[in-house]
């Protein structure tokens, strides 16, 4: 759906990153409407957060009859580039990383933002040593106009929360969920509810419980606090907050892990310039700005033991329309381009 370029602040000399929307030859003028919205949206959320931890947004301007947002450029890697290139990350490493991004959340929910697509590929690893939150295309702005259509649902499958797979409202506990599949990810180098189809996966989301982490060390009752299926009984982010900084300064397992305790499984209730005066696009294009970095490659997975109970029917509902919409994309970009 888009593309960051590194670009040149020719006002300001210096170097910038400009996402472009992309869209696919033949989408109807509404879906363009709704991309070129989303791209906005972006901007404008990621722009209420203050911290070090959200990327900064410096500009949205109009060139070619659609919008461009103009922001720092983030020199490093993302959380994904470090999984594919070196394997899953220590817990000690992962809980600084999660407190960060905790901490980036926390911020955005405390001005009416939720993110909604909270995973490795949308973390970068500032050389500066911060660790950057970006990628609000999907995000939700208190108060503001829905932009999906009724029935639709968005986001990365694996990553996604199981109220939002069911189609129910979601809110900042659906972003503490991402976390906690995200910290699973770094430390065990896959996500816990990857299966080999779109459905295969909604229905882990929804129906399973994730398969014991064997690396996570003292972040173990973190993740299992951050997962469990019920919003409402997920650990609240204060104390997830200091659990990770205690794991993060080497604190001792035990005292790290007695603040976040798992409560019992419970059952799911029917669960070309990019301005036209001030920047010019280098001609590096650095990163795909909606084509994910690539996910660590899928290894022996636990057994993930029996289904849980579930109302088949909101279920098959939900996931029936995250498919719709997956297909629909796909058969958009398909007719794209093929430049991605």
């Amino acid at each position: 759906m888009g593309t960051v370029w590194r670009a040149r602040d020719e006002t300001l000399h210096r170097e910038v990153a400009v996402k472009e929307v992309r869209v696919p030859a033949g989408l109807p003028a509404g879906d363009i409407a709704r991309m070129y919205g989303r791209l906005e949206r972006e901007a404008w959320a990621a722009a209420r957060i203050g911290g070090r931890n959200v990327v900064t947004v410096h500009d949205v301007v109009m060139e070619d009859d659609r919008p461009w947002i103009v922001m720092e450029l983030i020199r490093g890697p993302s959380v994904a580039d470090l999984l594919c290139a070196g394997g899953p990350l220590a817990p000690r490493h992962a809980a600084r990383i999660g407190a960060e991004v905790l901490g980036a959340l926390r911020a955005a929910h405390a001005v009416g933002v939720e993110h909604r697509d909270v995973k490795p590929a949308n973390v970068l690893l500032s050389e500066d040593g911060r660790v950057v939150l970006g990628d609000f295309g999907i995000a939700t702005v208190e108060g503001s106009t829905a932009l999906t259509m009724a029935g639709e649902v968005v986001g990365s499958p694996e990553y996604l929360p199981p109220e939002r797979a069911l189609g129910r409202p979601s809110g900042p506990e659906s972003d503490l969920w991402s976390l906690g599949v995200m910290l699973y990810a770094t430390v065990e180098g896959i996500s816990p509810f990857r299966q080999d189809t779109v459905l295969g996966t909604l229905r882990a989301v929804v129906e399973q419980e994730p398969p014991s982490p064997t690396r996570a060390g003292p972040l173990t009752p973190v993740i299992a606090g951050l997962l469990r299926k019920e919003p409402s009984e997920r650990t609240p982010a204060a104390e997830v907050a200091a659990a990770l900084r205690d794991i993060a300064q080497g604190t001792d397992a035990v005292t790290a892990s007695s603040r976040v305790v798992p409560a019992p499984a419970q059952t799911v209730e029917g669960t070309a310039s990019a301005t036209a005066t001030a920047v010019s696009r280098a001609p590096e294009e650095v990163s795909a700005g909606r084509q994910d970095a690539p996910e660590p490659p899928a290894g022996p997975r636990a057994d993930s033991g029996p289904p849980r109970r579930r109302r088949t029917a909101a279920f098959a509902a939900g996931a029936a329309a995250c498919l719709l919409v997956a297909g629909g994309l796909a058969h958009a970009l398909t007719r794209g381009d093929g430049g991605g």
